[in-house]
């Protein structure tokens, strides 16, 4: 998992945490254990009836252990979505 995680570092990311949170951010390291730590970041919360909410993290890090999915942004692609008109149901957490 290391060195795929490796080809991400300096790069934007998106978690999706097992509690169903999704936060974007720049990744600027990560342990043996997947703990994560991100930058310039932020949660994007989702609703069926408003817009995205962008909620300021700045410096964070993630628990391992909470981590589902890590994946890279295209920054040119995700700059233009227009999350005020974007709709979806908030993501469940996952079963354990």
């Amino acid at each position: 998992m290391a060195q795929v995680l490796d080809a991400y570092v300096n790069k934007s990311v998106n978690i999706v945490t097992a509690d169903g949170r999704i936060i974007i951010g720049t990744l600027r390291g990560f342990d043996q254990a997947i703990n994560i730590i991100l930058d310039d970041s932020h949660e994007r919360v989702f609703s069926s009836t408003d817009g995205v909410e962008q909620v300021l993290l700045g410096l964070y890090i993630i628990r391992g252990d909470n981590v589902a999915l890590i994946g890279e942004i295209d920054e040119d692609i995700d700059r233009n979505i227009d999350f005020s008109r974007t709709r979806a149901d908030p993501l469940p957490a996952a079963k354990t």
